[in-house]
C-alpha cells in the first residue's frame, strides 16, 4: 500500500485524505496543490515492482508495499522536483526522440526518460535525469583529494622537520554510479528487446545544493553534469534483477521477509537514520528510531 499519513511540522500524523480535505492547524505547511501533488506521487498502483523499486533493499520495498506508514511531505519535495524536470523536458521532445515510455518484461518494468538524438548528431542515446546532492555527485564523478608535497617543511612544533602538504583534487577516481548504471542498462535491455539499438547511455545530473558552499568544497563547480554510463553484461543484469524480483515476490507472498537491506542499500546506515520512511517498521531500522527517542 502507499503511504497513508502525512507527518505535520508539529510532529502530528494525519490521514492524507483528511489533510487534503481540511488542515488540522490554522495554516497549511505548504500550498494545497503541492500537497495534492505529493499525495499523488505516493499513490503508485503498478502491480509489479519497477526497476527503481528492485534497486532498493528488499526490506524497504516490501515495507513500502505492505506497511501503513507515514511520510513528511516536505521530504518528498525533491521527488516532485525530479518529476517537474521530467515534465518540463517532455514538453520539448520532438523529432527523433522518445520520452517517458514504460516498458515491461517478465521480471519488471521501467520508464526511461529520453531516447534518441538528445545530445549531438549521434542518434540512439539513452538519457536519464537525476536531481542529486553535491556529495553523491562528487562520488559519481570520481572526485577525491590527495596530499601533495609543497616543498617546504615544518620549522616548529611536533611536526618540525616533516614535509608540508596541501590538498589537491583528482578526477580519476572510482565513479560510484552502480545503481544508476544498473537502471539505465535495464532500460537499454528493454529497448533493445523491442528492436531499438542503444549506442550510448548518459545521465544528466542536476546538483540541488549547487549554490551552497559545501558544493564548491566538493569540487562541484557546475549545476549540471553529463555522466557517461558504460554497458554492463545483459546476462549479469538479468540475473541480478531476477534475483531481486524473486526475493521481493516471495516476501509479498509470505507476508514477511528476513532480507535486511545490505550496507550499500542502507547508505551505510545513513538512510535508516534520516531518509527511510519505513525504518520504524524494519527490524534493523527500529534501533535508530529508539535512539532518537532516547536523545
Amino acid at each position: 500500500m502507499p503511504a497513508t499519513r502525512f507527518i505535520c511540522p508539529s510532529g502530528h500524523e494525519v490521514n492524507i485524505n483528511q489533510c487534503l480535505k481540511k488542515c488540522i492547524h490554522t495554516q497549511r505547511c505548504m500550498f494545497l496543490p503541492t500537497l495534492r501533488a505529493v499525495a499523488n506521487s505516493l499513490n503508485r498502483k503498478l502491480q509489479n515492482a519497477t526497476v527503481t523499486e528492485l534497486l532498493a533493499g528488499t526490506m524497504e520495498t516490501f515495507l513500502k508495499k505492505t506497511a501503513n506508514y507515514a511520510v513528511d511531505p516536505i521530504n518528498q519535495m525533491y521527488a516532485l522536483h525530479g518529476s517537474a524536470v521530467h515534465t518540463l523536458n517532455e514538453n520539448y521532445t520532438e523529432g527523433n526522440m522518445l520520452s517517458e515510455e514504460r516498458l515491461h518484461d517478465e521480471i519488471t518494468s521501467g520508464k526511461f526518460d529520453l531516447f534518441g538524438q538528445i545530445l549531438d548528431k549521434e542518434d540512439n542515446t539513452l538519457g536519464d535525469y537525476k536531481i542529486t546532492s553535491s556529495y553523491k555527485l562528487m562520488k559519481a564523478l570520481g572526485y577525491y583529494k590527495i596530499d601533495v608535497p609543497t616543498g617546504e617543511v615544518y620549522k616548529t612544533g611536533i611536526k618540525k622537520g616533516q614535509p608540508k602538504t596541501k590538498k589537491e583534487w583528482r578526477t580519476d577516481g572510482v565513479k560510484h554510479v552502480l545503481d544508476w548504471a544498473i537502471q539505465l542498462n535495464y532500460y537499454r535491455i528493454l529497448l533493445e528487446e523491442r528492436g531499438f539499438k542503444v549506442n550510448r547511455m548518459e545521465i544528466q545530473a542536476l546538483c540541488r545544493d549547487f549554490n551552497l558552499r559545501v558544493a564548491s568544497e566538493r569540487n562541484i563547480v557546475s549545476p549540471v553534469y553529463i555522466i557517461h554510463i558504460n554497458k554492463i553484461s545483459d546476462i549479469w543484469i538479468k540475473r541480478y534483477m531476477k534475483a531481486k524480483a524473486k526475493r521481493l515476490n516471495e516476501a509479498l507472498t509470505k507476508g514477511k521477509t528476513s532480507h535486511i537491506c545490505n550496507s550499500k542499500e542502507r547508505w551505510h546506515d545513513r538512510k535508516c537514520k534520516d531518509y527511510c520512511s519505513v525504518a520504524s517498521f524494519c527490524p534493523y531500522g527500529k534501533q535508530f528510531k529508539k535512539l532518537e527517542k532516547i536523545a
